[in-house]
This record gives C-alpha cells, sequence and structure tokens, in this order.
C-alpha cells in the first residue's frame, strides 16, 4: 500500500509541479495482497472495455468549450459533472476512472477469465492519456507516461494480482507512429511488463504488438497495433507490397506466423486493436492484407474486437467487396481521427451506411460465408456518449475443433481467384496484394466461428453508466444493463423446473444460483424483469435474439437490418449506437 501509494503521489506531484494540474483524486488502489492468486476455474466470461481517456486537468463545473478545464458553460448549457460530462467532447475525470474500474473490480472480477482493453491502458497515443486538445494546456510526453503507469498499475491492482490477464492495445489520438524500435514501444515494454509476456518483448519493442495465451494452450488473445495500419499515420508506407520493411507489412508478416502456430497448436485467436479495420480506416494495402489473413485462418479467429469510434456498432470483412463497382464508402471510419469533435458529420451517416451495406448482402441462399468475417466495435469509457463497458460469455464445455483432419475440405478458393480479372495484365490492381494471395482459405462450417462448439462466443451484455447529471460525490452513478444480444431464455437455462427466483439479490440467493447452473450473465447482473424465468421476450433488452455470436448469425442480424421494413429493429440499432442522441 505505502509503495503504491508514494508511487502515484510521486506520478500526480510532478505532473502538478510541470503542467499545473488542478487537484483531483487520483486513481485510487486499495492494498495490494502480495500472494497473486492462483489462475482460477474457467467462467466462459471476458471483459471488452476500451478508450477511458482519464484527464487530470478536469475540473467539476466547468465549460465542454473549454475541454472541461476552465471557465463556466453558457446559460441552457452543463457544466462538467463529478463524474464526467455525457454527450460530449471532454476526457474523463479520474473519478470516472476509478468509479468504473472499481465497480468492476467489485462486481465482476469473480465472474471473468480475461480482459480486452481496445486500449484502456494505451500508449503514448491512446486511451490511458487524454486528448490533446486545449492549447493552454498542452499534452507533454512525461504527462502520457505518467499517466500511463498510474493506470497500469491500477489495471494490475484490480485484475492481474487476481490471476485475471489483461490484453491492452496502442491507441491513436496523436495520429503518428514511426517505425519501431522506438522511444514509445521502449517505454511501454516497461509500463506493460504485467501485460506483455516476457517472450514478447523482443517483437514488443520492435512494433508494438503482442500475444496473449489467456487461456494456456486453448485460446489467445493478439493485440495489434493498428496505428502502423492507420490512414492516418504519413509515417508509415501503407502496406504496399513494394516495401517488405514497412511496418505494417512486418506486423502482418507476424500475424500470419502467429495465426499459423495457432492453428497448427487447434488453438482459436480473438483479433483485437484500437482503430477498426476498415477501408475507411486503413491504408487499402494493409486493409486488403488484414482481410486475406482474417478469411484464410477464419477457422482460428473466433472474433475481431475493436475501439476507437466510441459507436456502439459492427461491420462485415468482406472479400466480394473488393470485386463490386460500388465504391465503398470512403468517408465513414476515415474520419474518425481521434478528436470526437471530428466527427460530428461522419458519425451522423454511420448509421444509414452501415444499413445500405447490410441491404447489400446476398439472400441467405447466395451468401457463402467462407467469405466474411466480423468486427466488433464497443463503445467507450470516456463519456462522448454514455460510459459503458462489455462482458462476453463463451462456451467453455465440450470438444475442441482440430483443424487439419483427414477428410477435412479446404476452401477452394483464395482472395487471387476472387479479384479475377482485377488481376490482368497492366489492370489498376495487377501488382497489388490482392492479385498476389493466392494461399487457399482455411474455412470450416464446423469450426467455433461459424458453430457453437468450445470457445463460439455465446453473446454479450453492454452496460452503460447513466443519470450522470444527476450525480455527485455524495450519489454516484450505476453501471445498468442497456442490452445483451441473448434471447431471454438463454439466460436461464434451468428455467424447466426452476421457480421464479428473485432472490439473487442475497448472498444465500447467489450462491444457490452458482450452485445451480452456469449463466451467460449472472442473474444478480440482470434487471429485475430479466430474472423472471417466466419473461419469454423483451424488446427492451433483448430486441437481436441471437443464440449465439457466429458469423452466420451476425450476418443473419445484419441481413435483418438491411430490410427497410424491419424499423423497431433498426430504431434499437440506431438507439444503442447513439445511446439516445440521435446520432448528433
Amino acid at each position: 500500500m505505502l509503495e503504491l501509494n508514494i508511487l502515484l503521489l510521486v506520478v500526480l506531484v510532478f505532473v502538478r509541479e510541470t503542467i499545473g494540474v488542478p487537484a483531483q483524486t487520483p486513481f485510487e488502489i486499495s492494498p495490494i495482497d502480495t500472494n497473486a492468486k492462483p489462475r482460477r476455474k474457467l467462467q466462459g466470461r471476458f471483459l471488452h472495455i476500451t478508450d477511458i481517456h482519464p484527464d487530470p486537468h478536469y475540473r467539476v463545473g466547468s465549460s465542454e468549450k473549454k475541454a472541461c478545464h476552465r471557465g463556466k458553460p453558457k446559460e441552457g448549457k452543463s457544466a462538467a459533472g463529478f463524474y464526467g460530462l455525457p454527450f460530449s467532447d471532454c476526457d474523463a475525470p479520474f473519478s470516472l476512472t476509478n468509479l468504473t474500474l472499481d465497480f468492476l473490480d467489485r462486481e465482476w472480477t469473480d465472474e471473468i477469465d480475461f480482459v480486452i482493453s481496445g486500449n484502456a491502458t494505451p500508449c503514448l497515443t491512446g486511451p490511458a492519456a487524454r486528448h490533446d486538445n486545449d492549447r493552454r494546456h498542452p499534452r507533454t510526453t512525461a504527462e502520457i507516461y505518467d499517466l500511463n503507469r498510474a493506470m497500469a498499475k491500477k489495471m494490475e491492482h484490480v485484475f492481474v494480482r487476481k490471476g485475471i490477464p489483461v490484453v491492452p492495445s496502442i491507441g491513436n489520438n496523436d495520429n503518428i507512429m514511426l517505425p519501431g524500435p522506438n522511444s514509445i514501444t521502449a517505454e511501454f515494454t516497461s509500463i506493460w511488463r504485467a501485460f506483455v509476456p516476457f517472450p514478447s518483448y523482443q517483437v514488443f519493442q520492435r512494433g508494438g504488438y503482442f500475444s496473449v495465451e489467456v487461456v494456456p494452450e486453448s485460446l489467445a488473445v493478439v493485440s495489434l497495433n493498428t496505428m502502423y495500419f492507420y490512414d492516418s499515420n504519413t509515417a508509415v508506407g501503407g502496406c504496399e507490397r513494394t516495401g517488405p520493411q514497412d511496418p505494417g507489412n512486418l506486423q502482418l508478416d507476424w500475424l500470419e506466423v502467429q495465426l499459423k502456430a495457432f492453428r497448427d497448436r487447434g488453438m482459436q485467436v480473438w483479433l483485437s486493436g484500437h482503430v477498426p479495420p476498415s477501408p475507411r480506416n486503413f491504408y487499402s494495402e494493409c486493409y486488403v492484407r488484414y482481410l486475406e489473413l482474417s478469411l484464410r485462418y477464419q477457422d482460428t479467429i473466433v472474433g475481431h474486437l475493436y475501439g476507437h469510434m466510441n459507436m456502439d456498432h459492427f461491420f462485415l470483412l468482406d472479400a466480394e467487396q473488393l470485386t463490386r463497382s460500388r465504391d465503398v464508402a470512403p468517408a465513414l471510419h476515415a474520419a474518425a481521427a481521434g478528436d470526437p469533435a471530428v466527427l460530428k458529420h461522419p458519425k451522423k451517416e454511420l448509421y444509414k451506411l452501415l444499413l445500405q451495406e447490410f441491404a447489400d448482402l446476398p439472400g441467405a441462399a447466395r451468401l457463402n460465408h467462407d467469405n466474411y468475417a466480423v468486427v466488433n466495435v464497443a463503445p467507450s469509457v470516456i463519456p462522448t456518449y454514455l460510459p459503458s463497458f462489455r462482458i462476453y460469455a463463451y462456451n467453455s464445455t465440450g470438444e475442441a475443433y482440430r483443424p487439419g483432419q483427414p477428410g477435412d475440405v479446404v476452401a477452394a478458393h483464395s482472395l487471387r481467384s476472387l479479384a479475377g480479372a482485377q488481376c490482368a495484365d497492366g489492370g489498376a490492381y495487377a501488382h497489388s496484394w490482392r492479385c498476389h494471395l493466392a494461399q487457399p482459405w482455411h474455412s470450416d462450417a464446423r469450426s467455433p466461428s461459424r458453430t457453437n462448439r468450445l470457445w463460439t462466443p455465446l453473446g454479450y451484455a453492454q452496460y452503460t453508466l447513466r443519470d450522470m447529471d444527476t450525480a455527485d460525490e455524495s450519489r454516484p452513478p450505476k453501471f445498468k444493463l442497456e442490452y445483451l444480444t441473448f434471447p431471454v431464455a438463454a439466460l436461464h437455462p434451468d428455467a424447466d423446473g426452476a421457480a421464479n427466483a428473485t432472490d439473487s439479490d442475497s448472498e444465500v440467493g447467489a450462491a444457490k444460483d452458482k450452485a445451480k447452473v452456469w449463466r451467460p450473465i449472472p442473474r444478480r447482473h440482470l434487471p429485475r424483469t430479466l430474472r423472471n424465468t417466466t419473461v419469454g421476450k423483451s424488446k427492451k433488452y433483448a430486441p437481436y435474439g441471437m443464440e449465439e455470436l457466429t458469423i452466420g448469425a451476425w450476418t443473419g442480424l445484419a441481413q435483418r437490418l438491411g430490410r427497410a421494413k424491419a424499423k423497431g429493429l433498426r430504431s434499437r440499432f440506431r438507439e444503442y449506437m447513439y445511446m439516445g442522441a440521435n446520432g448528433e
């Protein structure tokens, strides 16, 4: 306790003395049990949390126009609240960081197996630091590193000491990152020592990416440094095929080796990072290579988890999209350069653009799932809308999928075969990656990304922090369920013959609940209406009704959303995307 308090006080005193930080409650860390707990029995759940952006200059009562650092708001405008200013361009006060992580420590750490932080504790360019949005208080390298050290210590305390692996990723806010090794990767090799496995240090120092076996010999998470793919980073070459030493190409070469090795060992993999992989975000050649690897190893990758956009949504990696004549909406994600203010116009367009992409999908009879992967983009903790996090449930039972068995059918096509005429001599793409990636794809309808079996993601529950406008230090707001992807029936696998138990608020009820049967979301974390086993449907909390999060389930939801008649479903999708802000 003494050691940690001294560390954090030194951090904050240093920052205050060098940049004049107003007083705030520092990141709070309770006494640490030096005997870290061993790995527990698998719970079949994990946490995805992204974009915290703690701001040491945040001041309660200040104006959004001044980045919530000073001034008074104009009449009729909301002032910065104790826990943040929702639906604003301000970053997060330390009180919101502490409230969120303390809540997860208290309520969820006994229920999860690992954490994917699509950069809850990231680097010089990422959301363990604030945005550089105030000329009077410009960010300094020292401030950023100090905030990241404090955040890493907080994450260590909440998760790692309990045997819960944390997999962070590098962010983007400065939009420039030079090829490594560099001072950033060197510094974060030290700051993230508790998160990056020792065998990965050399690779991480070179490029800021690594992998972790969150379930040894079975399930891994790959943390990608999307700065080397991001088209706003002008310090890199954009994965051009003529530049084999480009840091984006080197990272994708490494990823290819990782995926092959995990597949050879019969493991499954989550891919994670900060900036979502789309043709509107990535350099075109980086996107093509990412898409190709995602589909070549579709039988090994169970999902793709990202942040950055602050808006809850999903989209499809679609190989056939590369061959369509329609231009792929060029401005959507590229406009998200890290500053929420830049998003004002494009974020209104996101909803309509996604619906158009969904409407363009082939019908169920003609849709070939070998050609698709699904990217899930989580909302942020920073209150651009409302602070949020997700709890994913996954299948932790049954027989493991083993690729490459006798009799397995290897997909007959590759990206090169799909590109077809685009690769004609003298054509625009003849010398691009799409015309030179001819390796056959490993697509299998029996794999966990395609059918419900061991390691298949089953669904997620999203929690948001509401009532922030009326909250203060003595009356903190509470995280509450916003929605979940499961059908209501899946929440109560023992519903047959079960009583309408709602006593799980008590310790006795919770113990009985846990002893009975595994539930994707523990009953105590559900609103009362969903704890009742006689409730069969809920448009408010469970409009999607997805039995699992396979590629087929996501394309099915996309097709439903693509129908103009699905007004109710579309309304929910929009509401979740903008959290009631109507896209403004």
